[in-house]
């Protein structure tokens, strides 16, 4: 059997290295893009969210179908399955 000895914790990895980066998140029934603005244990902070029907190709510079969402939009972290940073 192999095993992991020693764990590090790294400040800054994950979600809060994405803070001010445009993200798209994979969640359980939705995907949601934007402007990563907040992270807590609970929720994720969007500005300028979008909720994304269609992503089309992923190199492309727009969504094939995605609808603005009002104001600042909060995901919750228990519903994320994957996220990256967006370049749209």
């Amino acid at each position: 059997m192999k095993k992991l000895v020693n764990v590090v914790d790294v400040d800054g990895e994950g979600l809060v290295a994405l803070m001010g980066e445009n993200v798209l998140l994979f969640c359980v029934n939705y995907f949601y893009a934007g402007k990563l603005v907040g992270v807590n244990k609970e929720f994720v902070q969007l500005e300028d969210a979008k909720i994304v029907y269609e992503t089309g190709d992923l190199s492309a510079k727009t969504w094939k179908d995605a609808q603005a969402l009002p104001g600042v939009w909060y995901v919750q972290t228990c519903a994320i399955e994957s996220y990256g940073k967006s370049g749209r």
